[in-house]
């Protein structure tokens, strides 16, 4: 099983304890762009053409919530 594989598995088995630095690269990787705050902002925007989403970088873990969202976007693109 490599990296990716088993970053995908962390992500779908525990969502609330995933890091941004984590999700950041499964986006990445996944061919998503990254556009990074400007003007005092926490909000990183990831898209890949077709779908955009919104995570906002508050401590060490990213939210349930949003992490659910990516997890919605990933089968939605066939990847889970």
């Amino acid at each position: 099983m490599s990296q990716f594989e088993k970053l995908l598995e962390k992500i779908k088995n525990n969502p609330r304890d995933i890091r941004f630095e984590e999700l950041e690269k499964l986006l990445r990787r996944l061919g998503f762009n990254i556009r990074q705050p400007r003007g005092g902002s926490s909000h990183y925007y990831f898209s890949n053409g077709q779908t955009s989403i919104s995570i906002p970088r508050h401590g060490k873990y990213v939210g349930y919530v949003y992490v659910e969202q990516v997890i919605d976007i990933l089968k939605n693109e066939g990847v889970l």
